[in-house]
């Protein structure tokens, strides 16, 4: 289990088109200051801070390696408390369905595969979507704490979070935007309408937004027919 989620790790971190804010996730996930990361890897913490700024260029092989080890070393040392929580069968109740591409996605390819609608009619900077997490909007707003939040990210913070569940579509946004982390796309499924306020947040993150009128079940499927044509 920790040799595959050292991989998970060091596999993000390494194939991420923003490798700073990769790092950053994994740290905040593990509760680590820039200093205790730093101080575990025997560097100084202003290479970390220069890394997650994106003042250094990705680190290499060895740098995340070193990082890696770490981040599990220190976890073991309090506890294994993230460790404990990355079981294989382990699952939050608000995912609905969660996976990864192991190429990218364009994102109109994407929007397409969905029968997806542009809510957000700005223009964004062309993404590639590496996964999707299909949440419900509700179960997230009553039990996803702040923690949790990162789960939802998965393998790559480059993916799609679909939310189930939305009348109105602004609490999403309005979590979306107080977190650092922003994910490549945001689609809702079956909003009643949209607020909004949540377009407005999105311009101002410049995420795509997009609705869709699949069903769950659709929307899976539909994921599945991408993967296998990668």
């Amino acid at each position: 289990m920790v040799g595959e989620l050292k991989e998970k790790i060091a596999g993000e971190i390494a194939l991420s088109p923003d490798p700073g804010k990769a790092i950053r996730k994994w740290r905040e996930e593990f509760g680590f200051s820039q200093y205790e990361l730093a101080e575990a890897m025997g560097i100084s913490h202003s290479v970390i801070s220069d890394y997650e700024s994106g003042r250094r260029k990705s680190p290499g092989a060895a740098i995340i390696r070193k990082m890696v080890e770490a981040f599990i070393r220190l976890d073991i040392q309090k506890g294994s408390t993230v460790i404990s929580r990355y079981k294989p069968d382990y699952r939050m109740d608000c995912i609905l369905a969660m996976d990864e591409f192991s190429g990218g996605i364009d994102e109109e390819a994407f929007v397409a595969a969905i029968e997806g609608r542009h809510l957000n009619t700005d223009k964004t900077p062309a993404k590639k979507i590496y996964g999707y997490t299909i949440v419900d909007s509700i179960k997230a707003i009553l039990n996803l704490s702040s923690e949790d939040y990162l789960k939802i990210y998965g393998w790559s913070i480059e993916r799609a979070l679909i939310f189930t569940n939305v009348h109105y579509g602004r609490s999403p946004m309005v979590a979306i935007r107080a977190h650092p982390l922003t994910p490549a796309m945001v689609v809702y499924q079956r909003p009643d309408e949209t607020d909004p306020l949540a377009i407005k947040l999105a311009k101002l993150e410049g995420i795509p937004l997009v609705s869709t009128k699949l069903s769950v079940e659709d929307l899976i499927e539909r994921m599945n027919k991408l993967k296998e044509g990668i």
